[in-house]
């Protein structure tokens, strides 16, 4: 019986490697844990990645996120629940999500710019890249398989 080979982006290590340590930094950058669920899970949803929306609607909740708040997050904007800092993080995530079907608004960075300081919005911008890529890779491969996912273990 031969060993299962594990999911294909993991064999190009350095590739593998290089995307965890920009995991690293975007967790280390300062962001508030829940706002970077929030943002996670928003791109995950636009994208479709159902592995990735389990894990970060389970560590938005680990990080202290309401259900509600979770529940409604594919319709924020029509709700009072996220403060002015949140809506602009998930105005710019949804902007560079679906920067392929329409560029960014032009004021929308600097929109941003009035909740975030500079290097906040720069950590912002490498953390939606940051789950875009996985995302990508999620989808792509079809692995991890979605559900399997517990908050704390690796």
């Amino acid at each position: 019986m031969s060993e299962e080979p594990g999911p294909p982006f993991r064999f190009w290590p350095a590739g593998y490697e290089a995307l965890q340590s920009l995991h690293l930094l975007v967790k280390d950058s300062g962001i508030e844990p829940a706002l970077l669920e929030l943002v996670k899970l928003r791109a995950s949803q636009i994208n479709g990645c159902a592995y990735c929306i389990d894990m970060h609607a389970k560590d938005a909740r680990a990080a202290g996120e309401t259900e509600q708040r979770i529940y409604c997050l594919s319709a924020w904007r029509e709700t009072s629940f996220y403060s002015d800092r949140e809506r602009a993080a998930l105005a710019l995530t949804e902007a560079v999500t679906l920067v392929a079907q329409a560029h960014l608004a032009p004021n929308l960075v600097d929109e941003a710019a009035v909740v975030f300081a500079p290097d906040e919005l720069s950590r912002l911008l490498y953390a939606i890249i940051e789950i875009n890529a996985w995302n990508a890779l999620a989808i792509t491969t079809g692995t991890p398989e979605p559900g399997s996912y517990t908050p704390g273990k690796p």
